[in-house]
């Protein structure tokens, strides 16, 4: 995998969502929340659920903060209808960017989804302009300092697609399908290797590097839209390097 590496972006994404923990935890709750009515409320049997539930757990939520969102979901308790809403588009540089959100107000998030495209210089596109570009994958990240030897060996072992290790500062990378991001991840946590952080998320199979200020105006962008109370995730094919985020 060539470009940089993603330390720098999961470490900024890291400190930004400390900064909003409530923001965080009310993203976390609706996904948990559609997660739920979507396939049911026991995370046993639906995949999406035990995932959500595991990022609300890395974030130090409540179970019974979890316990009750989920509850809402299944109509144990009375609670508000979220629904998936998904967005396509480009930033600037020729920089593929997908949206990914639960919202109770879709034209509410639509507007504010594409007012953030236009402030920074990008523009929202039809679905499937960009989507062609990204597969879901599972990825886990250890941070600078990490085993390479033993993650090499955990990982191998538990089956996984490719583990990449980044020369610039040595992170490592853990990559799987979604089907076996949750054994792979509890494979590589009983080997003694928590990961720093762990998600299934969506990866362009090829990067546009940008520098300067094209680099800093596009770390804006999806600083923004991650801000938006609608939106949950964005995905872009950016390759940043770390001083884009200072």
């Amino acid at each position: 995998m060539a470009g940089h590496s993603k330390w720098a972006n999961i470490q900024h994404r890291k400190n930004a969502q400390d900064a909003r923990r409530g923001k965080v935890f009310t993203k976390l709750i609706r996904e948990i929340t559609i997660a739920a009515r979507s396939g049911g409320g026991d995370p046993a049997g639906n995949a999406r659920l035990r995932l959500a539930i595991d990022r609300a757990l890395d974030a130090n939520m409540a179970k019974d903060v979890i316990e009750r969102a989920i509850k809402k979901a299944t109509g144990e308790l009375e609670g508000v209808h979220y629904e998936d809403v998904r967005f396509e588009g480009y930033a600037p540089g020729g920089v593929a960017v997908i949206v990914e959100g639960a919202t109770d107000n879709r034209q509410r998030t639509v507007a504010e989804v594409r007012h953030a495209f236009t402030k920074f210089g990008g523009h929202l596109g039809t679905d499937g302009s960009v989507a062609y570009l990204f597969k879901r994958r599972g990825v886990l990240a250890f941070a600078p300092g990490t085993d390479e030897t033993r993650v090499l060996e955990v990982a191998l072992e538990a089956g996984v697609d490719d583990v990449v290790t980044f020369p610039e500062d040595g992170s490592i990378e853990v990559l799987t399908t979604p089907e076996a991001f949750a054994a792979v991840r509890q494979a590589m946590e009983q080997g003694g290797l928590k990961p720093a952080a762990a998600e299934v998320t969506l990866r362009a199979d090829t990067e546009v590097a940008l520098t300067g200020e094209a680099a800093k105006t596009v770390a804006k962008l999806l600083d923004w839209l991650e801000d938006l109370d609608d939106v949950q995730t964005v995905h872009s094919n950016a390759d940043l390097p770390a001083e884009a985020y200072e």
